[in-house]
């Protein structure tokens, strides 16, 4: 009889083990043909993103506690973009994006824990806070934003991406491709290839492998950085990661 152990190290596995460390870092899947929803889709990265993608032929859906302001704002953006109350922009979407403010991240999964159980939840959440010093980072109890996505939503696999994005560049028609990387972590390879394939789709862009979940806390908070750059430069500044 074969043990688990047995299995684990046996020499297919340890093959498996092998092909997957050799294999292409930018060798991605075809995600074209996915669904792809926005929670907080009318807030301006939630717009941003969905117009980008939209752009080049991914089909979207934004989601909105208010059907009729999904609707709305799904309306002016165009590209066939479709509006939706948040519970059916979620059991209709295959991927979803969590692009809602930090105040409501907890209590929109919560409520739709069940919408989206079995799928892959993007969180591109910054907990941040203001005052008369400009922006700080925020730490959540459980570490950061994505981590608290998948202490909710046991029944989804979670990654973390799109920190960095400025919306007015995304939501800029003048602006044919945003040059930037996208920091990408989640605990899956096969997740993680999957956003930096959506990513990629977004001309100007590249999504980076940056680690998994645990690391979330400081890409999260490096948007408080970047809002400070942006201030003192007049700016829209993005990331470039060097090297790879």
């Amino acid at each position: 009889m074969t043990t688990p152990d047995d299995a684990r190290f046996s020499p297919n596995a340890a093959t498996r083990a092998k092909a997957a460390l050799k294999r292409d870092p930018w060798d991605l899947p075809d995600v074209s043909g996915l669904v792809v929803g926005v929670l907080g889709g009318t807030g301006d990265q939630g717009r941003g993103l969905a117009y980008r993608l939209a752009q080049v032929g991914q089909k979207v859906i934004i989601g909105s506690r208010a059907a009729e302001r999904a609707r709305t704002a799904a309306a002016e953006l165009g590209l066939g973009i479709e509006g939706e109350e948040n519970a059916v922009c979620a059991r209709r979407s295959d991927v979803v994006i969590v692009a809602v403010p930090w105040e409501g991240h907890a209590k929109t999964l919560q409520a739709l824990r069940e919408e989206l159980a079995g799928k892959l939840v993007i969180d591109c959440v910054n907990p941040l806070g203001f005052d008369k010093k400009g922006a700080y980072a925020l730490k959540p109890e459980e570490g950061s934003a994505a981590e608290q996505a998948a202490a909710l939503l046991p029944e989804s696999r979670v990654a973390a991406a799109f920190h960095h994005l400025s919306a007015v560049l995304l939501q800029d028609p003048e602006t044919e491709q945003i040059d930037t990387d996208v920091m990408v972590l989640g605990e899956s390879r096969a997740d993680t290839d999957l956003v930096q394939a959506l990513a990629a789709r977004i001309p100007g862009m590249r999504g980076v492998f940056a680690g998994r979940l645990r690391n979330a806390h400081q890409v999260e908070s490096l948007v408080a950085n970047l809002i400070s750059v942006n201030r003192r430069y007049k700016a829209h500044a993005g990331l470039r990661i060097t090297d790879v």
